[in-house]
């Protein structure tokens, strides 16, 4: 497949709606589900709501610099609306994750002195008022379902004139490419919200790269069900525009399998999350088939977990392919709506044989790799023959700089960053800025490592990997993602610093192991009670057994605690994009830690 390739003229983030509209006149823009359809809205549709919403907040005093809290569940028609009508006119886009604790939502609206914050419903309307009346904050709120009180009505009801129309061209011709567009919170796993500034250039920058390896073109469908609060999704909605494709989001997770059937998408960003619920959804489907099924089930996952786009396939294989492919893989696809062919994976670590099960059974998956602070894509996997290899994130995209930092005896070290997509700095944090960006490079904070001198491969983030008591390092992302390797296993956390050997948190996988129990005549009653059940345990010591016997002996797992719930964002145990925050989940589990080395 050749690399798709366009010649693009724009600087700033709103520029895509015109040009959209002069390359791709496209009728069906952006699409919503409303009222049991999907809707259209042509690009220059979109154009006019837009501009008319930029109008409003001229009239109503908004200035160049102000900012307005954005409070999305995914994204939508309405803040792709928002987005641009206050980019045109110089207002800072701060995108806020509804899961957003009190003193967090206080932090980001004093910092930012935003005047007025949206929230997804009225729900969440409630939700973040009572923040703000227990803090005294001044800022106003409104949400977006239109039955409701406080509903923002500007948006459909502003109106543009002639007069706020010529002071809006006014505005937008003053906005350049190094003006702010959009500041965006993050604490990853340290804890403390620090804001990434990013400028219009820093995304077009970003934008542009991905234009040159996206295998799309205009009127393509792609669908967006990721959180917009990250500019992970928010930048590929933006390349959509870019492509001239027809952008479709979806309603809510519940609605997610509907949306990719009756969508029917060639194309979406992924999170591993995401597929590895769909992975076990598949085991748990093997489980439930009679003896031939599941053999024959179990068989074609296993062929297509030796896949790789980047080997020379032996003809036996090939043949095996085939078979997998025509009695179990093709029907994955059929789930997905039938025309899915390509997923681009980030903001996590994928398991290697998942990727490579889901492009055996006809979705293409290439990982790549990012931050917030670079706007955000660094390296990325291609979807050539011979540009996708699983295990690394790939190529490094054009126009940046990527060099290993001060590599160990195993050419590992701190990956450093450098060109236009690297952030402006941390909001109204100079210290905290200087300490990253140092000589134009920015220091990542994620250990890696080159393979066949062009794919990077991230090996740990540098302030997890630790030292034993016996003074051997251990990196403990590679770890972790080994022991999901098995099926009772959804997550994992590796301990041992400063520890004689290294022990293991583990999340079961709840419903796999209650089939298993069905299947042991084991009586089941909750997680809770059955994380001490001694077959239970017993089976879960099998399964390490099993994993410890592909790792050196100063790796295995000695000991280890099963937690009976999920790490999540709700828990405070997550981040947005769902990595486990180490410091606390070590914190709310320190007396079961310490009885393993007792």
């Amino acid at each position: 497949m050749a690399i798709v390739t366009k010649k693009v003229d724009f600087t700033r983030v709103f520029d895509l709606i015109g040009y959209q509209k002069e390359k791709y006149p496209n009728r069906s823009a952006l699409n919503y589900f409303q009222r049991s359809q999907w809707r259209s809205l042509s690009i220059e549709e979109f154009q006019n709501k837009v501009n008319a919403l930029s109008c409003w907040f001229i009239a109503n005093q908004f200035n160049p610099g102000d900012t307005i809290l954005f409070i999305p569940v995914a994204g939508s028609v309405e803040w792709m609306l928002f987005d641009f009508a206050c980019q045109q006119v110089g207002i800072i886009v701060v995108p806020v994750h509804p899961t957003v604790k009190e003193e967090e939502f206080h932090l980001i609206a004093t910092e930012t002195e935003a005047r007025i914050c949206i929230t997804h419903d009225e729900g969440l309307y409630f939700k973040y008022f009572s923040f703000k009346e227990k803090a005294g904050l001044s800022i106003t709120l409104y949400h977006l379902q239109s039955e409701k009180n406080n509903f923002f009505s500007p948006l459909l009801q502003a109106k543009s004139s002639h007069d706020l129309l010529t002071q809006l061209t006014d505005r937008r011709n003053a906005i350049t490419e190094n003006d702010i567009a959009t500041i965006l919170y993050t604490s990853g796993s340290t804890g403390v919200p620090k804001g990434v500034m990013l400028t219009h250039g820093n995304i077009v920058h970003n934008i542009k790269a991905i234009l040159t390896i996206l295998p799309l073109e205009a009127g393509d469908r792609v669908l967006s069900f990721l959180p917009f609060s990250h500019i992970f999704e928010r930048a590929a909605c933006y390349a959509y525009l870019a492509f001239g494709c027809s952008l479709y989001f979806s309603q809510n997770k519940e609605t997610f399998t509907h949306d990719f059937k009756t969508v029917r998408p060639l194309f979406c960003t992924c999170v591993p999350r995401v597929l590895e619920k769909m992975y076990d959804f598949m085991e748990e489907q093997a489980e439930g088939k009679n003896w031939v099924k599941k053999k024959l089930i179990t068989w074609a996952m296993q062929v297509g977990k030796r896949y790789g786009p980047e080997k020379r396939l032996k003809p036996l294989f090939q043949l095996e392919l085939q078979l997998a492919r025509l009695l179990v893989l093709r029907l994955w696809r059929h789930r997905l709506g039938g025309r899915i062919k390509y997923m681009a994976v980030g903001a996590a670590a994928l398991r290697p044989e998942i990727g490579r099960l889901f492009s055996a059974a006809g979705i293409q998956i290439v990982e790549g790799y990012g931050m917030t602070e670079t706007a955000p894509i660094i390296s990325m996997n291609r979807f050539e023959p011979g540009l996708n290899k699983f295990g690394t994130v790939g190529l490094v995209v054009p126009g940046i700089e990527v060099k290993i930092h001060e590599p160990n005896e195993n050419h590992e070290g701190e990956i450093l960053v450098k060109g236009p997509n690297v952030m402006k700095g941390y909001f109204k944090k100079p210290e905290l800025t200087a300490e990253v960006l140092v000589d134009g490079w920015m220091k990542t904070g994620d250990i890696g490592k080159w393979v066949h001198q062009r794919f990077l491969k991230i090996t740990d983030r540098k302030k997890d990997i630790f030292k034993t008591s016996s003074g051997k390092y251990i990196a403990p992302q590679p770890l972790e993602n080994h022991l999901k390797r098995s099926r009772f296993i959804e997550r994992a956390m590796i301990i041992g610093f400063q520890r004689p050997f290294v022990t293991a948190l583990i999340v079961p996988h709840f419903e796999i192991l209650h089939t298993w129990c069905a299947q042991n005549d084991i009586h089941w009653t909750a997680p809770q009670f059955m994380i001490h059940n001694i077959k239970v345990r017993a089976k879960f010591q099998q399964e390490l057994d099993h994993l410890n016997e592909e790792l050196p002996n100063v790796e295995r797992i000695k000991n280890f605690v099963l937690c009976h719930q999920d790490w999540t964002v709700e828990s405070g145990e997550a981040t947005h994009t769902l990595k486990p925050i180490r410091s606390i989940i070590l914190e709310n589990y320190k007396n079961d830690i310490e009885k393993m080395y007792s």
